[in-house]
C-alpha cells in the first residue's frame, strides 16, 4: 500500500469513527505529518471573515503567520481562488510568506463546504518540488473529507481558534 493509500485509509477511519470535528481536523494534521515523509510542516487555516486563521498544525516549530488576509501570500491566493496552489521553489515565488528557513516547496489545498472555501490545508516541505499531481489528488480527496468538519473554525463565538 502506498503512503497516500495508507494515509487516506487512516484519515477515512478517523472521519468514520471520531464524533468530534476538532479531533478529526487535529488527527488529520497529525496523520499527514507523520505518515508522509516530505510533509515537514502541516497546518489547517480556517476562513474567518476576510482572514485565514491558523488552527491545528504539526511540525518542528510554530509559524508566525497565524492570521493571513485572504488574497495575501500563497495561502491567501488559494483561499481567494478556491484552487490548489503548488510552489516548487518558495524562494522564486514572490507571494510566499517566509515561515521557515528550511522550507523549499509548498502546497495549499482549499477545503470547500457547500461551494464555499471554509478552510485550507497548508503543507511545507524541506525538499524542492516535493509536490506533484499525486499529492494534489490525494490532498484534494482529504480536503473533501474535511469540509463538513471545518465549520468548527467559524463557530468560535468570536474567540480565536485554540490549537
Amino acid at each position: 500500500m502506498s503512503g497516500y493509500a495508507a494515509a487516506l485509509q487512516a484519515i477515512e477511519q478517523l472521519v468514520a469513527t471520531q464524533p468530534e470535528s476538532d479531533e478529526i481536523v487535529r488527527g488529520t494534521v497529525d496523520l499527514l505529518h507523520d505518515m508522509l515523509e516530505d510533509y515537514s510542516w502541516v497546518g489547517i487555516y480556517f476562513v474567518e471573515e476576510d482572514d485565514l486563521v491558523l488552527g491545528p498544525w504539526n511540525g518542528p516549530s510554530a509559524t508566525e503567520h497565524v492570521r493571513i488576509p485572504i488574497g495575501e501570500g500563497v495561502c491567501g491566493a488559494a483561499a481567494a481562488s478556491g484552487v490548489t496552489e503548488i510552489v516548487d521553489d518558495v524562494n522564486a515565488d514572490p507571494r510566499y510568506l517566509a515561515c521557515f528557513a528550511s522550507t523549499r516547496s509548498e502546497i495549499v489545498v482549499p477545503i470547500h463546504y457547500e461551494g464555499l472555501v471554509v478552510a485550507e490545508i497548508d503543507i511545507d516541505s524541506d525538499r524542492p518540488a516535493a509536490f506533484g499531481p499525486a499529492d494534489r489528488a490525494f490532498l484534494e480527496t482529504v480536503a473533501a473529507l474535511l469540509g463538513p468538519h471545518c465549520l468548527v473554525g467559524w463557530d468560535t463565538g468570536g474567540e480565536p481558534w485554540e490549537p
